[in-house]
């Protein structure tokens, strides 16, 4: 089970990364393909406020890292589920007030992810 936390950790680390990505450095070219509900006017004007995002995703992604780092099992349980957590609630919110579709991109693999860190 440990084994599978971990990639599960990855996983969820790797689509925060792609995330800060998708937000900093490629809203107004790739953003338009990914987010078809907004008007593709909208991406320029948008363009620091979506960074910022990103940097945040950047921050999750970066803390999922360091509990892979973590050797101790104690730390790595909580700073995992701490940064998981944070991926859970920001992804309930983001499904609740932009689209549905986030509670399958972002909240249930951080679930999995935590269910597994807490079986393990």
């Amino acid at each position: 089970m440990h084994l599978l936390a971990q990639i599960l950790i990855a996983l969820v680390a790797l689509i925060h990364g792609y995330i800060l990505w998708l937000e900093m450095f490629a809203w107004t070219t790739r953003g338009p393909k990914t987010f078809r509900s907004l008007r593709p006017e909208l991406f320029e004007p948008t363009k620091v406020l979506a960074a910022n995002q990103g940097l945040y995703n950047g921050f999750l992604a970066a803390g999922l890292v360091w509990s892979l780092l973590i050797s101790d099992p104690n730390w790595h349980r909580n700073v995992a589920s701490f940064f998981l957590g944070c991926v859970a609630v920001a992804g309930m919110y983001g499904a609740a007030t932009a689209g549905g579709r986030i509670l399958l991109v972002q909240t249930v693999p951080a679930l999995l992810a935590l269910a597994a860190v807490w079986l393990g």
